[in-house]
């Protein structure tokens, strides 16, 4: 069977990634990261999905990502504000942790070539999102050319690992109806930035998580402590 390396945090988009890449017949190989971030919630929430999915292996790497800073998901000493639905180009957020999805693809593209994987998938989104660059399209399109000459299987061997982005260019609501289509357990999903046992409903991610859920019809099915 063909094999996917699946980046997978926990979130509604990941989750609704790797379901994607199972209905595409994949087996799947999440790999999920620790990066010492404020809180373990969604990483609990990655483990119950992978297990959800019955996948072949869940992979979970630690990485201090917090010695470097500058974000309120990995420096307790900046606290998670409330969020805004609309940004600007160079708006970005103090959620953005800096070249966080470089490292995470970095680690990827290298477990892909070990077990032989042609395919890495990636819930980015450029529709409904914070404003990271990390998750515009010209971002994926260098890292893929940097994956076409940064490993043996690439650059010796000729065997491309190609970086697949399903949800790049679906809303939000777009997603949730995809999730709800794909039976993907939205239950177990967790997207708040506050790292509460209930989601906050005010950070931007749990704003842009309610919006979409309201515009889709559905009833998100996790808890909150306020509802927009």
């Amino acid at each position: 069977m063909k094999k996917a390396v699946v980046l997978l945090s926990g979130g509604l988009d990941s989750a609704t990634c790797m379901a994607v890449a199972k209905e595409q017949n994949f087996e799947l190989y999440p790999i999920s990261f620790n990066y010492h971030q404020r809180h373990n919630i969604e990483l609990e929430s990655a483990k119950k999905i992978a297990k959800f999915f019955n996948v072949k292996k869940h992979l979970i790497i630690e990485t201090n990502m917090d010695e470097i800073g500058g974000s309120a998901l990995t420096d307790s000493q900046i606290s998670v504000p409330e969020g805004k639905l609309n940004h600007d180009e160079n708006d970005v957020p103090i959620t953005y942790v800096p070249a966080r999805n470089l490292i995470f693809l970095s680690y990827a593209l290298g477990y892909a070539e070990v077990i032989n994987a042609k395919h890495i998938y990636i819930g980015v989104n450029a529709i409904d999102y914070s404003g990271y660059p990390d998750c515009r399209p010209e971002f994926i399109e260098k890292f893929q050319n940097v994956a076409n000459v940064a490993i043996k299987a690439t650059a010796a061997e000729k065997k491309n690992i190609k970086i697949e982005t399903p949800l790049q260019n679906l809303s939000k609501k777009e997603i949730v109806l995809l999730a709800k289509k794909l039976n993907v357990p939205l239950e177990y999903t967790h997207s708040c930035y506050a790292g509460k046992e209930k989601a906050c409903g005010v950070c931007e991610s749990c704003k842009i998580r309610l919006k979409a859920f309201e515009e889709a019809g559905i009833k998100d099915p996790v808890e909150y402590v306020a509802r927009g």
